[in-house]
């Protein structure tokens, strides 16, 4: 219930943030700059996320071709399609968050991070959660009649 609250909360104040800004810099540097700003960002994502698409996609077929399990690749697609909803998105804020998601080496930090802490290796496959304890007594038995 708490993690509802706070997803709330973010999707209430971020677009109150977004006209915030836009209003103040509209105010300093002018209506249509700030159109232009905003439109501008949003092409540069678009066109940035097409490259980083199709590269990202690139690798994903190289190592399934190669026999290798592509599990950054799994995990950055998403990072990257949520970076260019938030270049689409209108704001300075989305924009800048957007724009982290796209940068290879912050995005692959945190595909690192996903795989490492909420991904579990299974019998030839991957899980998403913590690894399971498993009830295990090692020992010898022999059986009498």
């Amino acid at each position: 219930m708490k993690s509802f609250r706070s997803i709330f909360l973010l999707v209430l104040l971020v677009p109150f943030i977004e006209i915030y800004l836009l209003l103040k810099v509209g105010g300093i540097i002018g209506a249509f700059p700030t159109i232009f700003l905003v439109v501008f960002t949003a092409a540069l994502g678009a066109g940035l996320l097409r490259q980083q698409g199709f590269a990202t996609f690139q690798r994903l077929q190289a190592n399934l071709a190669q026999g290798i399990v592509p599990a950054y690749e799994m995990i950055e697609g998403p990072i990257i399609l949520v970076g260019g909803i938030l270049l689409l998105t209108p704001g300075f804020i989305t924009d800048i968050l957007g724009f982290a998601c796209l940068i290879p080496q912050l995005r692959r930090k945190i595909a690192q991070y996903v795989i490492e802490n909420h991904l579990v290796q299974g019998e030839g496959h991957f899980q998403w959660g913590k690894p399971k304890e498993r009830d295990v007594l090692e020992g010898e038995f022999r059986k009498e009649d």
